[in-house]
């Protein structure tokens, strides 16, 4: 399918505000632009400490994602309690789990009359839409998911987190959540932006109880298929872009889920020199990346994204985790020279110095395992 428009040079889409009754309490939702027959719905979820604003206001007000947008309408989810403003839930509230919070979608699809989603989520949002694909397969096409964790909180990690509620503030526990440590050190006047946004826009009772609700989830019960096996298994369906800046505390985690992803529908970006948000560090790339993982699905695929096509960029380096896959998966992407090997050879990648060109071919070929470093 092909979305694709005649569009007013100025484009003002409409803004919807509603709050969505679920099984699990009301949701506050944004719908920005008008939901079509037979057209998917960018779909964000935020992560914790976050609402759409904060989360994703830098990257859908980003000069570039308005091609996107102007296709594609995009409705925003905010959990419980965590919009702006949001006043102190309830004593008598209990708080959904994540599996909870995933199976409050399909209300919302169902509200604003939606057949289909295109996913976007962020931490605890990823790991939310991630549940909800693996639950509701038909109604998701693709997931963008960011600093997704798919396992579950440990022993010691449990142990850590009780003693950094003793011994720290919310706003900084959810600020080490957010940020990697060099992030933190280095980027004061981004770390004081967001700790800002925290403490005198959200909800710190209501932020905890998301913050907890996340900390207990269980693990995604995912698995990679082995191929000529003709085993049940259970993953993820649909085309999978994962996401992760190379200073970001999630980097383990997205690898970690990476590896454990059908191989034929997954791809990991991993973003140098991008700390714990790259939607808000470097909304560009992102949302380059994410206008080639749409038309790798057939949609946009001949719309004009003049900014992206002319603009230079970096050269990036593609790998694969597997060896035998790297070499067939690289051939497919690869345009450019051959570059240097690094250290993560060290590991058994290959690496490839790719052109711009090649990597927006990465549409044509997104359904391959990939390490793109960009």
């Amino acid at each position: 399918m092909v979305l694709e428009d005649e569009c007013d040079s100025v484009f003002e889409p409409q803004i919807t505000e509603e709050y969505v009754d679920t099984l699990f309490g009301k949701v506050h939702c944004i719908m920005n632009g008008t939901p079509r027959v037979n057209r998917p719905v960018i779909l964000t979820f935020h992560d914790v400490g976050l609402n759409h604003k904060t989360c994703f206001e830098t990257l859908f007000n980003h000069e570039d994602m308005q091609e996107i947008i102007k296709h594609i309408p995009v409705c925003h989810v905010e959990a419980p309690g965590q919009h702006e403003g949001a006043k102190t839930l309830p004593t008598a509230y209990t708080y959904p789990t994540m599996d909870q919070l995933s199976e409050a979608l399909p209300a919302v699809l169902k509200h604003f009359g939606l057949r289909s989603v295109i996913a976007l989520g962020v931490g605890a949002g990823a790991y939310i839409l991630a549940k909800f694909a693996l639950n509701h397969p038909d109604q998701v096409d693709g997931l963008v998911l960011i600093n997704i964790n798919p396992n579950a909180e440990g022993l010691i990690d449990s142990v850590a987190n009780k003693i950094t509620e003793w011994t720290h503030t919310l706003p900084d526990t959810v600020i080490a959540h957010l940020f990697g440590k060099e992030e933190i050190q280095t980027n004061h006047d981004l770390i004081a932006t967001f700790r800002h946004h925290i403490t005198t826009t959200m909800n710190q009772s209501n932020v905890s109880q998301f913050f907890h609700s996340y900390n207990s989830r269980g693990a995604l019960e995912v698995e990679r298929p082995v191929p000529e096996e003709n085993i049940n298994f259970r993953t993820l369906k649909c085309s999978t872009l994962l996401v992760v800046g190379d200073n970001s505390p999630a980097v383990e985690a997205v690898v970690d889920c990476n590896s454990k992803l059908n191989p034929t529908k997954t791809t990991l970006l991993k973003m140098a020199d991008c700390g714990g948000l790259p939607q808000v560090d470097q909304p560009a790339k992102v949302t380059e990346a994410f206008k080639y993982f749409i038309q790798g699905m057939g949609y946009m695929s001949s719309a004009g994204m003049t900014r992206l096509r002319s603009r230079t960029t970096s050269s990036s380096s593609i790998s694969s985790f597997d060896g035998s896959r790297s070499r067939s998966h690289t051939n497919d992407l690869q345009r450019g020279r051959t570059h240097s090997q690094s250290t993560e050879e060290k590991r058994g990648r290959s690496q490839t110095d790719v052109s711009t060109e090649s990597f927006r071919n990465m549409g044509q070929s997104i359904s391959k395992t990939t390490e793109v470093a960009c």
